[in-house]
């Protein structure tokens, strides 16, 4: 299967992110990172859950209320009085969630799969008659039977649903079985079909690029990977790798990430990885010798991302593993002049320093060895100037 002709993000950084244990983001939390994506062109944002109460449907009012261009959605449980919570609040599309592993039917239902097929029937022409356009969650889609799957999304389609969401709840899928199974859902179905990865077992991303290769029309992410125990698929890493990888656009600017990035961060109380890809403090931060030098005679050498897409830089520190190259350069930005011996006595200290602060040395630090080089020519090679 190839591409869908456009593939949408829907994040549900306000939702399946905010069910991260321990996290709850205020009122104001929740409009300023629905604005923060609205204007970084996130095209769905799914922004809560009605059957929580009425402090959530506030929220979800209060961002309906801004007028965004993002579509959005709010997430129910597949009942009457979950959907009629959701009815008035602003949303134009409500994910109607049901198990559908025989697993989740049997012991958290404690129904069979003919009343998940009825209760389908009975709940989506509801939510039409009340104005909202539907995607069918199937929870637990990764366990589930594929026949039955396959009979799910037909029952779906012909009560009226838009959308399927496919659901990896447990994060137990690879790359190679996502594509072998939304490729049969798309063979089976003219339904929009959306992605929803777990990454419990690292793999969110990928099997969101799976899905996408097999025929998937959305994806299901989370800004920083945030969710429900290791997290959803991260929205910066899919918008980029969409991108860089397959040439697919998805309008969201790239730009404004590191800053979605933060704000998240900061409400969520989830600080981020210093080497998390594309938004970590340190993914463009390099110490090594070889990688250093390479950098400075062509920054392609050890580039895979240019840094520039997310509006960064590569940033060069001094620690163990540099080399003298690095040294010259960085006393050269400072204006500072040292001869071949005066570099290695220098690198020797940078690396003793490294080992016992944990850090890499700050400019002031640079200028004081080398003042006390420069005042101490006469020493032996190799003995202390500290």
């Amino acid at each position: 299967m190839g591409f869908a002709s456009k593939i949408v993000l829907d994040d549900t950084t306000l939702r399946d992110g905010e069910q991260s244990a321990g996290v709850a983001f205020t009122l104001e939390e929740k409009v300023a990172i629905a604005r923060d994506l609205d204007r970084a062109g996130v095209p769905e944002l799914e922004v809560g859950i009605p059957g929580m109460g009425p402090d959530e449907r506030e929220s979800i009012r209060a961002i309906a209320s801004c007028r965004l261009e993002a579509k959005l959605l709010v997430w129910c449980r597949m009942r009457q009085d979950d959907l009629e919570a959701s009815i008035g609040l602003g949303a134009c599309m409500v994910d109607l969630s049901i198990p559908v592993s025989d697993l989740q039917i049997r012991h958290k239902l404690r129904r069979d799969r003919a009343a998940v097929l009825k209760t389908i029937r009975d709940v989506v022409p509801r939510a039409l008659g009340a104005g909202m356009e539907v995607c069918v969650g199937g929870e637990d889609s990764s366990r589930a039977d594929l026949d039955f799957l396959l009979r799910v999304i037909e029952v779906a389609e012909k009560s009226g649903a838009r959308r399927f969401r496919f659901a990896d709840t447990v994060g137990i899928l690879d790359p190679f079985k996502t594509r072998r199974v939304i490729s049969r859902l798309r063979k089976s179905t003219s339904l929009e079909l959306e992605m929803h990865a777990h990454d419990d077992l690292g793999m969110a991303t990928a099997n969101s690029l799976a899905a996408v290769r097999a025929g998937a029309t959305h994806v299901n992410t989370t800004v920083n990977g945030l969710g429900e125990r290791a997290g959803n698929a991260p929205l910066e890493e899919v918008a980029v790798s969409l991108k860089l990888l397959y040439g697919v656009e998805t309008g969201v600017d790239l730009l404004r990430l590191p800053a979605v990035s933060h704000r998240v961060a900061q409400a969520s109380g989830r600080q981020v990885c210093w080497q998390k890809s594309l938004v970590g403090e340190g993914v463009f931060t390099h110490e090594a010798g070889i990688h250093v030098d390479g950098l400075l005679k062509n920054r392609i050498n050890y580039q895979g991302v240019d840094p520039s897409l997310l509006g960064r830089e590569h940033r060069l520190v001094l620690g163990k593993h540099s080399g003298s190259h690095a040294v010259t350069r960085a006393l050269s930005a400072l204006g500072l002049d040292a001869g071949p011996d005066e570099v290695a006595e220098i690198l020797r200290q940078i690396r003793l320093f490294a080992a016992c602060s944990k850090r890499p040395p700050t400019d002031n630090d640079l200028r004081a060895w080398h003042a006390r080089v420069i005042s101490h020519r006469t020493l032996p090679v190799g003995e202390s100037v500290l």
